[in-house]
């Protein structure tokens, strides 16, 4: 790519310097000063939070709504169940049909993750974004007119094929404009979006339900009906908000052909934010394209393999409860409402969001040790689903466990998501990054067709009323829980004896953000090698 300046108005200031690795390893080695300098972390840090203004919130609405289109078939399942009019009475659905559907979803889903993403880094990753959000609202709005059992299947699976790919693309698109240590909490923030929209859902659809009859339709088709339309609004006005992959200073952008009657983005970064950018993440500007070859060094890296093992149980055991929640709110007490249902179902997402803005920034500060965060984090849930399973003689306990475990799943998923980055960014590059995203996100989903197809109502043997229902099928979550308690610790194991050096250089080779040894050698990198720790915390901030 380009590395000249801009000219005319768009001159920017120079940096400090742009540090060469053999100046940093003579200042290392104490044989001589150092010529250049970074930017002040002070710039540095203006020009990220710039992006998070541009970014997070356009993921922030994107997710919440995917999330409430994926996830309102569980609770459509308990509205106005009272007067027969919810998802299961209305459409005849035997529990088997409904765990089929639910299983559905995911085995597209795993299916497509991968081509998804891998088509995202070669498009731009701005389109293909907004083409995601845009078919997942058409197929939302079509689950208004479902009226049988294969409908509600067939729009499951379509549903996890439009859907694939967003999850870690997002992911990935942070890559392009922060470094790994810096997406944590980032994934962070837009990831509550999830848990809120869960609660919303189950608040929101307090209203539906009042709505059932209205036009002739029954509840949970207005709420289809809404969060469809929403979310395909939503897919267009994203080709005007999201930006695309950043541009080297002085390049300019070309439009290929196929992008020319789409609406163009404004640029995320102008004048001197430009090279500050630059020079902090200079191995985004000069990614390699990557080759068939690249990807096969993914697929066999030993270490994929902990980390889809531990995004399996925690995204299991997540998205099992998201869709069982209510039925297990259900079971605590026959004498609930439809509407008291959803009002109890969403605290347990306030927990989760709460969980996520306390933790996952502090394990970006202490990025070394993110296998005790997530460990920690999981041991919650296993105390969660102990208590929902033991403490059957108080049901306020055992709903109390619910919340455990909504809190304790907060910053799982954006640790395991996070910690990918930073291991395959490092060692494969651009590709990396895609690649191990889309298959922890895809193959770490199987644990979602574990719990929607063989636990609680697709288990007809644990689902029969009484003291001990569901407890088999929490005894399988607390056992998947511990597999990736045992994941994290075996990568932390496996990371100090066999390292995480790069397999080959993931920059073009003309440029100088690496060294010899393939290390990186932008700002970013440089500061990733201490940890951050509690440094620059507002309380230690001169006035």
């Amino acid at each position: 790519m380009a590395q000249n300046p801009p000219k005319g108005d768009d001159v920017v200031a120079s940096p400090k310097s742009f540090v060469a690795s053999d100046d940093m390893a003579r200042q290392e080695d104490g044989h001589g000063p150092v010529e250049n300098e970074d930017y002040e972390i002070e710039r540095v840090e203006k020009v990220y939070r710039k992006l998070d203004l541009r970014i997070i919130p356009a993921f922030w609405v994107l997710y919440f709504l995917c999330s409430a289109i994926r996830s309102n078939i569980g609770i459509a399942q308990t509205m106005n169940q009272n007067v027969r009019h919810d998802l299961v009475s209305v459409l005849g659905l035997t529990a088997k049909d409904t765990s089929t559907a639910l299983a559905l979803f995911y085995v597209s889903y795993v299916i497509f993750d991968l081509p998804s993403n891998l088509i995202m880094s070669r498009l731009s990753p701005r389109v293909w974004m907004a083409r995601i959000v845009f078919a997942v609202g058409i197929i939302g709005t079509c689950f208004t007119a479902v009226q049988a059992a294969w409908s509600v299947k067939l729009l499951r699976f379509l549903l996890g094929v439009v859907i694939a790919g967003m999850w870690p693309g997002m992911a990935y698109y942070l890559t392009l404009f922060y470094p790994p240590s810096r997406t944590g909490k980032r994934i962070g923030m837009y990831f509550t979006a999830s848990q809120v929209s869960a609660a919303v859902v189950g608040l929101v659809s307090a209203g539906f339900q009042q709505m059932d009859g209205l036009g002739g339709l029954v509840g949970f088709r207005w709420m289809f009906l809404v969060y469809g339309l929403l979310g395909t609004v939503l897919g267009v006005v994203l080709l005007w908000w999201l930006p695309d992959r950043p541009l080297a200073p002085g390049e300019k952008r070309v439009r290929t052909p196929w992008l020319k009657w789409l609406p163009a983005s404004p640029e995320a970064l102008k004048g001197e934010d430009v090279l500050v950018h630059y020079n902090d993440l200079r191995r985004v500007y000069h990614a390699r394209p990557w080759d068939l070859k690249d990807l096969w060094h993914v697929l066999i890296d030993w270490r994929l393999w902990p980390l889809v093992l531990m995004y399996f149980g925690v995204v299991g055991v997540g998205i099992g409860t998201q869709l069982y929640g209510n039925v297990i709110i259900a079971s605590i007490d026959s004498t609930f409402t439809g509407i008291q249902i959803s009002l109890l179902f969403a605290p347990i997402w306030m927990m989760d969001f709460c969980a996520i803005l306390l933790v996952t920034p502090i394990s970006d500060r202490f990025h070394r040790y993110r296998a005790v965060f997530f460990s920690a984090a999981v041991c919650i849930q296993i105390a969660g689903l102990l208590t929902v399973t033991f403490a059957l003689d108080n049901k306020w306990a055992r709903y109390g466990g619910l919340l455990l475990i909504g809190f304790g799943l907060g910053p799982t998923v954006p640790i395991c998501m996070t910690w990918t980055n930073e291991i395959f960014q490092r060692r494969h590059g651009e590709v990396g990054v895609a690649a191990a995203s889309a298959l922890v996100s895809g193959l770490g989903n199987l644990g979602s067709i574990t719990t929607t197809y063989a636990l609680y109502t697709g288990w007809p043997e644990d689902a029969v009323k009484g003291p001990h229902q569901y407890r088999r099928s929490n005894f399988t979550m607390i056992g998947i829980l511990c597999v990736s308690i045992a994941s994290s610790f075996l990568m932390t194991v496996l990371l100090r004896i066999f390292g995480n050096k790069p397999t080959r250089k993931a920059t073009s080779s003309n440029s100088s953000v690496v060294d010899s040894l393939g290390e990186y050698q932008d700002g970013a990198a440089r500061r990733e090698h201490q940890q951050r720790g509690f440094k620059r915390m507002w309380w230690s901030k001169k006035p």
